[in-house]
């Protein structure tokens, strides 16, 4: 797909009433959404080409783009009217408070005339290791040094979160095909909490993009063998190098999943000693820059980052633990009812299933924020099944699939290390509706690919287990919104929450069991 002059032309044009409509809503700094948006249009249009997607492609990272745009401007607009009047974050125009906090330090540091480097001196609260903040503060200092303007912060990260989809489709096709990545593409680009923080100045839309980069580097570099292009090195270098100033947690887990996916797609003859050399610096970069991070204070008494990582987890999860408990009359009084050997399992599963959508559908709020709570929690309710069975998709009764051994290795891999990164971001957030799915979405990438995976799986053996985890799940948003219900506008008799843990169980057992039985009898039958 080629790109013409008239493309040049209309991007032009594009760019010149978004800037007038952001400079409208703003009230001003029409010049600085000009030249934001124009460089931003033209890199979408060039990296939709490049990619080799065709139109349909091209229609995936536009939607990306605008309906990130759209949500963050609106609500950007529509909070102070029809929010919380008693929230500053609401008030101000913004729905994470991380966000808020980041925009005012960088509009704070972009005018202080500071030195940039000043963001990841460990003085500004909003950001823990810097990068981000450093970058919005430069926004502000070069295109909007008059005003702050967080629609122009909110303009960024559209740009960076759909630039990342022509990279993470060349990618998927490139390493499953094309099916597999087109599936998976549609959902990284449109899943509400993606979206969400890709409307605004969070870290996630960058996390995701570079990890887009860093997937197409690293699969155009297993295809080159023993001598990658200089564009494969440079993407893979500068991905995790911003993931590294973003988040190294990011950047040390991506290493983890290259590595594994290395040995299992059985090429380690190939595998040149200097790419193992930059692989391990960055993974000791990241480890280190992680505990130093995360021990900035001196609390932890043993400095090495292994200890120090896991001293902060098991405080983490101690603190989560404590949280939930004390901000929910009914879970502190389960806490007292159960073992204490069967807290941690609870706050675990209670996390998975943040934003719970029983409670989006029946706790009362305000209209604008129950449309998010509901869109939210559907994307992941959505999501959820495809990634229970994305080890099923995989195993012994889906051997039919004409696919590689090591396809399914690899598969099997990211689906163990998707489901321990999202049990680590349930522990991590326990119970709270909104850092838990946020840090869960750091890794959507490689949920993308697996749900991607599952569904192509679904259409190609008819399983019918895929049915059977859909009822499972409908069991528990029907017995549980009974419950939220009964809770808050006393429709019907409400039981309690012992006996509905066991009714879904018992319901989950009879359709698990009950379709194992029906599957070993059919298949004896056939047997005879």
């Amino acid at each position: 797909m080629r790109i013409k002059k008239t493309d040049f032309l209309w991007i032009f044009s594009l760019s010149v009433l978004l800037s007038g409509l952001l400079a409208f809503l703003q009230r001003g700094g029409w010049l600085g959404f000009f030249v934001l948006s124009l460089p931003a249009l033209t890199i979408l249009r060039v990296s939709s080409a490049w990619s080799n997607g065709g139109r349909k492609l091209a229609l995936i990272v536009a939607l990306a783009f605008l309906v990130r745009l759209t949500f963050g401007a609106a609500t950007y607009i529509l909070l102070p009217i029809y929010g919380y009047a008693d929230s500053e974050d609401s008030q101000a125009g913004y729905y994470y408070t991380d966000s808020h906090k980041r925009d005012d330090q960088a509009w704070e540091l972009a005018v202080s005339g500071k030195p940039l480097a000043e963001a990841f001196s460990g003085k500004y609260s909003s950001d823990q290791y810097g990068g981000l903040l450093a970058l919005s503060a430069l926004t502000y200092r070069s295109l909007s040094s008059d005003a702050q303007r967080p629609l122009l912060l909110i303009l960024l990260a559209a740009f960076v979160a759909a630039t990342g989809v022509p990279f993470f489709w060349k990618a998927a096709e490139r390493t499953f095909g094309e099916k597999i990545a087109w599936v998976s593409t549609w959902i990284f680009a449109l899943y509400p909490e993606s979206i969400m923080l890709g409307g605004s100045a969070m870290r996630e839309p960058y996390l995701l993009t570079f990890s887009a980069v860093a997937f197409w580097g690293f699969a155009a570099w297993r295809d080159a063998a023993m001598s990658p292009s200089r564009a494969t090195i440079l993407a893979l270098g500068l991905s995790l190098f911003g993931m590294l100033l973003i988040s190294p947690a990011a950047a040390v887990f991506m290493l983890i999943v290259f590595a594994g996916w290395t040995v299992l797609s059985r090429r380690r003859s190939s595998i040149s000693w200097k790419v193992v050399l930059v692989f391990g610096l960055v993974f000791l970069l990241g480890l280190l820059a992680l505990s130093t991070s995360l021990n900035r204070k001196g609390v932890f008494e043993d400095a090495s980052p292994l200890s120090v990582l896991n001293s902060w987890l098991q405080l983490s999860v101690k603190w989560n633990a404590y949280q939930i408990e004390r901000e929910s009359g009914w879970i502190q009084k389960l806490f007292d009812e159960m073992p204490e050997g069967a807290r941690l399992p609870f706050v675990a599963l209670y996390g998975v299933l943040q934003p719970v959508l029983p409670a989006a559908l029946i706790a009362p709020t305000l209209p604008i924020w129950k449309i998010i709570a509901i869109a939210r929690a559907l994307g992941w309710y959505a999501l959820l099944p495809l990634l229970i069975l994305s080890m099923a998709a995989n195993s012994n009764f889906s051997r039919d699939l004409k696919r590689a051994e090591s396809d399914r290795n690899i598969f099997i891999w990211l689906a163990l290390l998707v489901w321990i990164w999202i049990l680590l971001a349930a522990l991590r957030g326990g119970g709270d509706q909104w850092d838990n799915p946020r840090y869960r979405t750091i890794m959507f990438m490689w949920q993308a690919l697996l749900a991607g995976h599952v569904w192509i799986w679904r259409q190609e053996t008819r399983s019918v287990w895929f049915a059977r985890t859909i009822a499972c799940e409908g069991v528990f948003i029907l017995i549980f919104t009974q419950w939220y219900a009964s809770r808050y506008f006393h429709i019907g008799g409400q039981m309690s929450f012992v006996v509905m843990i066991a009714a879904i169980i018992g319901l989950w057992g009879a359709i698990v069991g009950g379709g194992w039985w029906l599957d070993r009898r059919r298949n004896q039958t056939r047997a005879m």
